[in-house]
């Protein structure tokens, strides 16, 4: 029984390093952890296959606080990036995020398009680093960041968080679970 924790550990720290989750020295992360490109591949398949179904099916989306009135300049890994470079969270956020996208997904009438794809990251950004970082910014500083107004923001968040029931804990076994989708993403 021990060996298979052991397996267990080795298994995890093996992804934590290949998408960058582990802290190096101190705290700091060298150069941009791999799993904000999967996160970008992983969002960018999502949106492209969304919106061929919605297309071919000619199914319209449910409008929320989240779509913007055309989409943004920046691609999903532009917008990403630029996450990371300035909103200063840990990389472990990308993933709680992540899992907090699948989780609004599931209890809201809406797809990820690329009308609300942005919106939606950043929201969940936010609110992952809010959740787990000791250090996060202001709902003003993630709005800037993201190119949305702070009343955008703050409406985005709340309706986020009720549409999560504010179900914000992630158990080590659903994180190890994304973790390894996002791994398993990162090496295509």
């Amino acid at each position: 029984m021990a060996a298979l924790a052991v397996e267990a550990e080795d298994f995890s720290t093996g992804v934590y390093l290949l998408l960058g989750l582990n802290k190096l020295s101190e705290g700091v992360v060298l150069g941009t952890p791999k799993v904000i490109s999967a996160l970008s591949l992983i969002l960018g398949r999502v949106v492209r296959n969304n919106e061929k179904i919605m297309e071919t099916t000619k199914m319209m989306d449910t409008i929320t606080i989240f779509h913007a009135v055309r989409a943004p300049s920046l691609s999903i890994q532009q917008y990403i990036n630029r996450i990371f470079k300035y909103a200063s969270c840990s990389p472990s956020c990308f993933v709680i995020a992540y899992i907090y996208i699948d989780r609004f997904l599931e209890c809201a009438d809406v797809h990820v398009t690329s009308l609300n794809v942005h919106r939606l990251f950043i929201t969940s950004v936010m609110i992952a680093a809010k959740f787990i970082d000791d250090l996060f910014y202001n709902n003003a500083y993630y709005a800037k960041v993201g190119g949305v107004s702070t009343a955008e923001m703050n409406k985005m968040e709340i309706s986020f968080l009720f549409s999560l029931d504010f179900r914000l804990q992630v158990t080590e076994r659903t994180f190890k679970h994304y973790c390894l989708q996002l791994a398993k993403e990162g090496t295509k």
